[in-house]
């Protein structure tokens, strides 16, 4: 039996030979392990046209070489009339996002700086793609995973979900024409068609579509030939997740025309891996279904180094009994918020989301436009980071996004502003 010798009146027991010091500085080194959770990801999927693409990146770094800057960084693409725009988001969003952040941030600058690169890099993606003159088009969802803090964006309707001490919380909005009415009214009023296929004067089949183009939501990335109001403006939002832990599954819709979002966490509960909860989310919406459409999945599941995987079962004892045992406190992780908002947007105005025009006077500096990679004035662009939500004397934030001749011929001013007449 070890020997032990009592400190104060804390209840803490040190191992004959070991110092204080030592204890204090394990307990410091116990509370950064608390801000990093370990993260487990699991991919399934059944193909029916080959159209689902997926990313998965756990070695993502802020600042290249320092391993305390990592990120993950995982997305699901849906691909429709060809896997041309899927690829490609695939191959690059994620470097259009992180090249409209400025660099050298704090991680808690480079975190606020995120939703609004989001918007930019999606913005940039669409305009790339389609000067390629190729027709198809793709759903897009993106989440980095940096600590216990989780950002989302997404275009069309592949879901987002987070599975948090028996709480299911939809981190995404599908842009769906049949479930999304503001999406619907905000084409409508922009003069575009709203229907479903008509085969007859009293029968109508599928979903609602938009016409021209027939498309069943109301943002994508690609999409050239169904309109200028289709537009790769994203939903975005920010949580923090409690260290507890949580469970992330992200899926194109061959899962959610089948499932719930409550139905596709209930199936996986008892699956403590990743790779299994994937499996039997795409299992049960097989057996429900059926194989109609490519059917993909990806589970992520955060849970802190100091406590085991979580359980996701509602309100599981276990977790009542968990302790935070760093700072010897005594708040039990089921005491906590399963997750903090910090940040939601879903306007599909590019104006609202990234600011007027930007009000910096730098004389005739030239910036490179992050649509066309041209050169431009400071003052004529659309500051990526102005508005309220960033110290306006910080110039780091004051970066143009787009140069006049990408908002008016790239298409981004006509898709954003409804013509009535």
């Amino acid at each position: 039996m070890t020997s032990t010798v009592g400190i104060m009146d804390s209840g803490l027991a040190l191992p004959r030979g070991m110092s204080l010091d030592s204890v204090l500085i394990g307990e410091v080194k116990n509370e950064v392990m608390m801000d990093y959770p370990i993260l487990s990801c699991g991919l399934f999927l059944q193909s029916k046209k080959g159209e689902d693409f997926s990313l998965v990146k756990t070695d993502c770094q802020r600042v290249l070489g320092d391993g305390s800057s990592t990120y993950s960084v995982f997305g699901i693409f849906d691909g429709h009339n060809g896997s041309g725009a899927a690829i490609y988001s695939k191959e690059h969003l994620l470097n259009n996002v992180m090249s409209a952040i400025p660099a050298e941030l704090t991680k808690e600058e480079w975190l606020a700086a995120l939703p609004r690169a989001m918007v930019a890099g999606f913005v940039k993606t669409d305009s790339d793609f389609q000067k390629q003159g190729k027709p198809s088009g793709t759903t897009a969802t993106i989440v980095v995973v940096d600590g216990w803090t989780v950002t989302v964006a997404c275009v069309g309707d592949s879901r987002c979900i987070l599975d948090s001490q028996g709480v299911v919380t939809n981190l995404t909005v599908d842009h769906r024409l049949d479930t999304n009415q503001e999406e619907k009214e905000r084409l409508e009023a922009c003069g575009v068609q709203v229907a479903r296929i008509r085969l007859s004067d009293d029968m109508e089949i599928g979903p609602l579509r938009c016409w021209p183009g027939g498309l069943c939501l109301s943002r994508s990335i690609g999409d050239m030939d169904v309109g200028n109001f289709i537009v790769p403006i994203p939903f975005v939002k920010q949580v923090k997740i409690s260290p507890a832990g949580g469970r992330l599954v992200i899926a194109s819709d061959g899962v959610w025309d089948a499932l719930s979002s409550e139905k596709a966490v209930k199936c996986c509960r008892s699956a403590e891996r990743a790779e299994v909860a994937a499996k039997h989310i795409v299992k049960d919406a097989l057996r429900s279904r059926g194989l109609r459409d490519d059917t993909t999945c990806l589970v992520v599941d955060l849970f802190s180094p100091a406590s085991p995987r979580p359980t996701f079962k509602r309100q599981n004892s276990l977790l009542r009994m968990l302790r935070r045992n760093s700072l010897n406190r005594t708040e039990s992780f089921s005491d906590l918020a399963a997750m903090e908002e910090i940040f939601e947007e879903s306007s599909a105005m590019l104006e609202e989301r990234l600011g007027a025009e930007s009000s910096v006077h730098a004389g005739n500096e030239l910036i490179v436009c992050s649509a066309c990679r041209s050169n431009i004035q400071l003052a004529s662009g659309i500051s990526v980071h102005a508005g309220s939500l960033f110290s306006p004397t910080s110039r780091l934030w004051e970066r143009p996004l787009l140069c006049s001749s990408c908002k008016r011929e790239g298409g981004m001013e006509d898709k954003l502003k409804p013509q009535l007449e």
